[in-house]
C-alpha cells in the first residue's frame, strides 16, 4: 500500500465531502476500507456500573476491569484477522488511584494478547466533573488485508465450537486468570492451526446467537446439537468464543488449547 495510492485516496475523500461508501459494518465491526485490498476495522465496547466506587452496582477490583474492558474489542479485531495497530481508553472518572489501576489492566491485557510493551495506548479521563460510578470505554483499531479477513469463510459441513465457558457478572464471578475462560493468547493460537475457518467472540446475546450470525455471515444457517453450554448464556467480556473448522480441527484442538472445548453446531446449506 504506497503513500501515493493513500495520497490519492485522500484527496477523493475529501471531493466527495464523506467516504461513506467504503464504510460498512461487519457483524459488530466497523469496516472502512482503504485501497489496495486493505482495511481499517473497529470495535468498541462500554462498561458501566462495574468497579470499585460508591455507585457501582457490580463489584469489580479496578485492574480486572481494565483487563476485561479492553478484552472484548481486541478479542473481536483479533478474531477478524487484522492486526491491531491501537488501542484506546475512556475513562469516566479522573487519573487517580482506581484510575491508574484500570490502565495497568488495559496494558497488561493487550500484553497478555501478544502485543508487547510498546503497543500504541491512548485514552482520556474526567477531571473536571465529580462522579461516583465507574463507566470505561474502549475501542481497538485493527489493519487487514482482505484475503486474511475472517468473517464470512465459513464451509458448509463445518463444526461450530464453543472454546471457553460463556461467563458474566453478576451471576458469575468473572476474574483473570480463570481456566474456564479463553485466553487472549489462546485467540491466535487457534487462529494459526489447520482447518479453522471463521472466529467469534460471543457476547451478551450468548453462543447460539453467534453461531447464527457466523452462519448466516457465508450465507448458511447453523444447526445446533446437543451439548452442556447455555446457547443463550451472555459471554459477558468475550469469556469465549465460537470457531467454525473442520471435524479434524475440532478432534485436535485439544491439544493446543487448555480452555473447555464444546462441539454447539454444525453450518448448514440453507434449505
Amino acid at each position: 500500500m504506497s503513500s501515493f495510492h493513500l495520497a490519492d485516496l485522500y484527496q477523493t475523500l475529501r471531493k466527495q465531502g464523506s467516504g461513506l461508501s467504503r464504510i460498512r459494518s461487519v457483524r459488530d465491526l466497523t469496516k472502512i476500507d482503504l485501497q489496495d485490498g486493505y482495511s481499517l476495522v473497529v470495535a468498541v465496547d462500554s462498561d458501566g456500573g462495574i468497579g470499585p466506587r460508591p455507585g457501582d452496582t457490580v463489584p469489580c477490583p479496578p485492574y480486572e476491569l481494565g483487563r476485561f474492558a479492553i478484552r472484548v474489542p481486541l478479542l473481536e479485531v483479533l478474531a477478524s484477522g487484522a492486526v491491531p495497530l491501537a488501542a484506546y481508553d475512556m475513562l469516566t472518572l479522573p487519573m487517580d488511584d482506581v484510575g491508574k489501576e484500570i490502565l495497568r489492566g488495559v496494558r497488561e491485557e493487550i500484553q497478555a494478547a501478544g502485543l508487547g510493551k510498546n503497543f500504541f495506548i491512548s485514552g482520556s479521563t474526567e477531571d473536571n466533573v465529580p462522579t461516583n460510578m465507574t463507566g470505561v470505554g474502549t475501542c481497538v483499531i485493527g489493519l487487514v488485508h482482505e484475503p486474511d479477513f475472517r468473517p464470512g469463510i465459513s464451509h458448509p459441513g463445518d463444526c461450530i465450537v464453543c472454546i471457553g465457558l460463556p461467563k458474566s457478572a453478576p451471576v458469575d464471578t468473572v476474574r483473570v486468570n480463570d481456566p474456564e475462560i479463553l485466553a487472549s493468547k489462546d485467540l491466535l493460537t487457534i487462529q494459526s492451526l489447520p482447518g479453522i475457518h471463521d472466529i467469534l467472540p460471543v457476547g451478551s446475546h450468548g453462543a447460539g446467537f453467534e453461531m447464527e450470525q457466523m452462519a448466516c455471515s457465508a450465507g448458511f444457517t447453523a444447526e445446533p446439537v446437543t451439548s452442556s453450554i447455555d446457547l443463550k448464556k451472555s459471554g459477558g467480556p468475550s469469556t469465549c468464543v465460537i470457531a467454525s473448522m473442520t471435524e479434524e480441527a475440532f478432534k485436535t484442538l485439544h491439544n493446543y488449547i487448555a480452555s473447555p472445548i464444546n462441539k454447539i453446531g454444525v453450518v448448514q446449506p440453507v434449505k
